[in-house]
């Protein structure tokens, strides 16, 4: 009986195992799904042209209040967007703005780039702004005569070399030097990409006391490539031109600028009336481009 009676209870104990409640173990979940709002974008015209105008008055207005002569031409590569007040004036002075139009020359005259040597008087020429170097190279592209049939070559029909071996006096315009820019960012006239970055790339190098001007118009972690001219002028009551033209790039935008000035009572007043109009470009460039959103359409197939 004892044995019997341990069995029951055995078969008691396994059975009270059996039938005990499963753990509720948590249902998973699910995370809200969000759907993406459908969001069109429009060119907003008639803001961007309110806001052209605007732009527009203010920096007359700036320069109205400033001496000498001041002339301008800004092309955003991105946006399309273009300005400037006289953009084709064409004699006004390049000074050291002449240099990098010297290299350009003798690269578009190449099939093999440039030696050692001529790379060596290119740096110190953009970068440094070296006078000795730009009449080394000015003899080497075949001084005037050389820079005409370039600027030909690259569709420059307001600008003009300097007479003999008087390279900072050649002549050109704003929108001509925006014409130079597009050809180094877009390439073709004779310049392939390995002479457009030789090039691009030294303007972006030059030394930190001559990196004043269109500079003015980058914003933080933009970044820049220029050239700057600046010369007194004795015989033109005893003033200065200063020049500055190049590209700034970031976020949005390529902006291609140049502001060139005559008649200046020093070079410090020049650089000051450019650094100012760049500014004014710079800071209200992307609302010159405004968009306004839309919502798609519930039933685009309708």
């Amino acid at each position: 009986m004892r044995a019997k009676w341990v069995a029951w209870a055995g078969v008691a104990l396994v059975t009270g195992c059996g039938t005990a409640r499963a753990p509720i173990v948590p249902a998973a979940v699910k995370a809200p799904v969000k759907v993406a709002r459908c969001v069109l974008r429009f060119p907003d015209v008639r803001a961007g042209a309110a806001a052209r105008t605007r732009l527009l008055r203010d920096i007359s207005r700036y320069l109205r209040g400033r001496p000498g002569r001041i002339v301008y031409a800004a092309h955003d590569l991105v946006t399309g967007v273009s300005l400037g007040q006289g953009a084709h004036a064409h004699d006004m002075i390049t000074a050291s703005g002449a240099k990098v139009d010297i290299v350009m020359a003798l690269l578009a005259g190449r099939t093999g780039g440039m030696d050692e040597g001529e790379r060596d008087l290119a740096a110190r020429m953009i970068t440094e702004s070296d006078n000795g170097a730009a009449d080394a190279m000015w003899s080497r592209v075949g001084g005037s005569g050389g820079m005409s049939a370039f600027y030909n070559r690259v569709g420059l029909r307001e600008t003009t070399p300097g007479p003999s071996r008087f390279w900072g006096g050649t002549n050109t315009s704003p929108a001509d030097r925006i014409r130079l820019l597009k050809v180094l960012v877009r390439g073709g006239k004779g310049l392939g990409a390995a002479d457009r970055r030789l090039v691009l790339g030294l303007m972006g190098q030059v030394l930190k006391d001559q990196a004043w001007g269109v500079s003015a118009a980058a914003r933080p972690g933009d970044r820049v490539a220029l050239k700057n001219g600046w010369t007194p002028r004795p015989f033109i009551h005893n003033t200065w031109a200063v020049t500055s033209y190049g590209r700034v790039v970031g976020p949005g935008r390529d902006l291609l600028l140049s502001v060139q000035t005559d008649r200046q009572p020093g070079e410090g007043t020049g650089i000051q009336t450019i650094e100012g109009v760049a500014r004014m470009i710079g800071a209200r460039l992307d609302a010159l481009a405004p968009t306004t959103a839309r919502p798609c359409p519930a039933n685009p197939s309708a």
